[in-house]
């Protein structure tokens, strides 16, 4: 049954969904859009879900789940219906991998969504410094094409995707071309925010986070040289195909 929100709340507030795998400059894209005046953020509301109904192995990973509900419906409202304040914009920041198969996909119509990418040799490579033995299903690439494919059939005909080598390239244009999809303003408070955490962050930050925590804005995109091991080149080649289909939408 898809979800219809009364008009009062459809038009008060503007709900802001990116979409994309780890290690993919994702938390630095949170802080871009929390540092503006008139936004809250929402970090990975699935992950507690996700490991709870996957029974996976993450670092932190009680600490997670007793942070977070387990109920993808209740999150699910959550992400469609909460508010904080006055604010007029509620960023959500999604790792595609937590979108399990069984999970519905109509709640998607109340929100604007992007699509984040960056191809699988990188994230990989950053990836398995902290899990080391990954899998194909751990970094998101089929889910984020799944994701794709239903906006695109669903609710736009047009998804705006945009790549990380974008963002580090030319942040302002790249923010001023989400802002101008998502029909929102651009503000120069995205461009840079004060170092440290965040009490919006998720209790997994301390894991995860030491170098958007450093950070005053975007990095400047650096080509990187890039090693994989036999196992870790298997997996990037398993997701090159869904990166290339994506990359072929890239705005």
């Amino acid at each position: 049954m898809k979800l219809v929100l009364p008009e009062s709340e459809t038009v008060s507030i503007k709900r802001i969904a990116m979409w994309s795998g780890p290690r993919n400059i994702s938390t630095a894209m949170m802080r871009a859009w929390e540092n503006r005046e008139d936004t809250f953020v929402t970090d990975e509301p699935f992950y507690a879900c996700y490991l709870n109904d996957t029974g996976i192995e993450h670092p932190g990973r009680e600490q997670v789940i007793s942070s977070q509900s387990v109920e993808w419906e209740t999150v699910i409202n959550d992400c469609i219906s909460s508010q904080h304040g006055t604010n007029a914009i509620h960023y959500q920041k999604h790792m595609t991998q937590h979108m399990l198969s069984h999970l519905r996909l109509d709640w998607l119509d109340n929100l604007i969504s992007v699509f984040l990418i960056r191809s699988p040799a990188e994230v990989i490579a950053s990836y398995a410094k902290a899990r080391p033995d990954l899998t194909a299903e751990d970094i998101g690439f089929a889910q984020q094409l799944r994701l794709y494919q239903h906006v695109k059939q669903h609710i736009h005909s047009e998804p705006l995707v945009i790549s990380t080598e974008q963002v580090l390239t030319n942040p302002r244009l790249c923010l001023e071309k989400i802002c101008d999809y998502c029909q929102v303003d651009f503000s120069d408070s995205m461009l840079q925010w004060p170092a440290g955490s965040r009490a919006s962050d998720g209790v997994w930050a301390p894991w995860w986070y030491s170098n958007v925590e450093k950070s005053t804005g975007f990095s400047p995109y650096q080509k990187k040289q890039i090693t994989l091991d036999q196992n870790q080149q298997q997996i990037a080649d398993r997701c090159e195909p869904f990166y290339q289909a994506m990359l072929e939408q890239s705005n």
